[in-house]
């Protein structure tokens, strides 16, 4: 149960993040449907990801794990299929610029919107994951 809330409260918050970062999630509801979606997205991570995950064992061994991100996009369009409340309409990335570093303008549609969302929500939780573990 401890692992469930767990994973609830870190999906949660990374989804929030995410909408912070790069804009074209929806939330019809607001703070209702992030719970709502955070609730789905651990309870589809938990169930669904590990079937995903073997049936795309044979790209992740040639990949060395680089393909892994893609059963983080079927989790979120499984996701967008269940809550109601919850659209992905386009990733929109305005860009970051430092003094050390530039990320150009992005933008992405169809079926890369869910990949470009799926890997910034991966990237985000493996960091906050691997935060707790230290």
């Amino acid at each position: 149960m401890k692992r469930i809330i767990r994973h609830f409260v870190i999906d949660t918050y990374s989804l929030w993040l995410v909408t912070s970062i790069a804009s074209g999630i929806v939330f019809g509801n607001g703070i209702k449907t992030l719970i709502f979606t955070g609730f789905f997205i651990s309870i589809t991570s938990l169930v669904a990801k590990p079937v995903i995950n073997i049936l795309l064992l044979p790209l992740n061994l040639v990949t060395f794990g680089l393909f892994r991100w893609v059963s983080s996009a079927v989790v979120l369009y499984l996701v967008t299929l269940i809550v109601k409340d919850f659209k992905i309409i386009s990733f929109t990335f305005a860009g970051f610029s430092s003094k050390w570093i530039d990320i150009p303008h992005i933008n992405l549609d169809g079926i890369w919107t869910y990949i470009g969302f799926s890997f910034l929500l991966s990237i985000i939780t493996s960091f906050i994951y691997w935060l707790i573990k230290n």
